[in-house]
């Protein structure tokens, strides 16, 4: 059986190069441990990047994306299999259903909706799968501290923060998700809460 990754990621590049460089390191990685990648379709940005990367390493990629975007000409036309939806949800829907893993590399507020939301099904069990913020160059280390803050005002538990894998290096955070054993919290929500 295939395993995929679902890699959520910028549609830019963002301003610093060190973003492709650890883009196509991660690549490395995914192909060398024989991970295909499932990502949101599009040929721009460190999505365009991480997918033209896998397809040279050899490895496959599997885009999904809405017929608005296409129309908008942002899919990429090279992959190993596109699948086009109707909605952003179904969408989703597909991406969540056919991997073994979810990494948030750097992106804006939509690689941040996704993997926040990939964050909360976990926390409702939802699914078993590790969800992971590939730390590039520091870039979600305030992210962490605000949910800490949000752990010390008793909005968050500190083991849903926990279970998520926080790396910056790549051949780390892939180990660390061959490695993941999905826990389940029982009871999620207190009497309190």
């Amino acid at each position: 059986m295939k395993k995929h990754l679902t890699v959520y990621c910028g549609s830019s590049t963002g301003s610093n190069p060190i973003y492709i460089a650890q883009s196509k390191a991660l690549a490395i990685e995914m192909v060398a441990n024989k991970y295909h990648l499932m990502y949101g379709a599009g040929n721009v940005g460190l999505m365009g990047v991480i997918a033209d990367e896998i397809m040279t390493l050899g490895g496959e990629t599997v885009g999904v994306i809405p017929q608005h975007l296409i129309d908008r000409e942002v899919g990429h036309k090279g992959l190993t299999e596109l699948i086009v939806t109707q909605t952003m949800h179904e969408r989703k829907h597909i991406m969540a259903e056919r991997t073994n893993g979810f990494i948030a590399m750097p992106g804006g507020v939509g690689t941040l909706e996704e993997i926040i939301e990939i964050m909360t099904w976990s926390q409702l069990d939802l699914h078993p799968y590790p969800v992971c913020f590939y730390n590039v160059n520091g870039y979600y280390d305030k992210l962490f501290e605000f949910m800490s803050h949000m752990v010390e005002e008793g909005f968050l538990k500190q083991f849903h923060i926990d279970k998520l894998i926080l790396e910056s290096d790549p051949k780390k955070l892939i180990e660390r998700i061959i490695n993941y054993e999905s826990k389940n919290q029982g009871k999620w929500v207190s009497a309190h809460d």
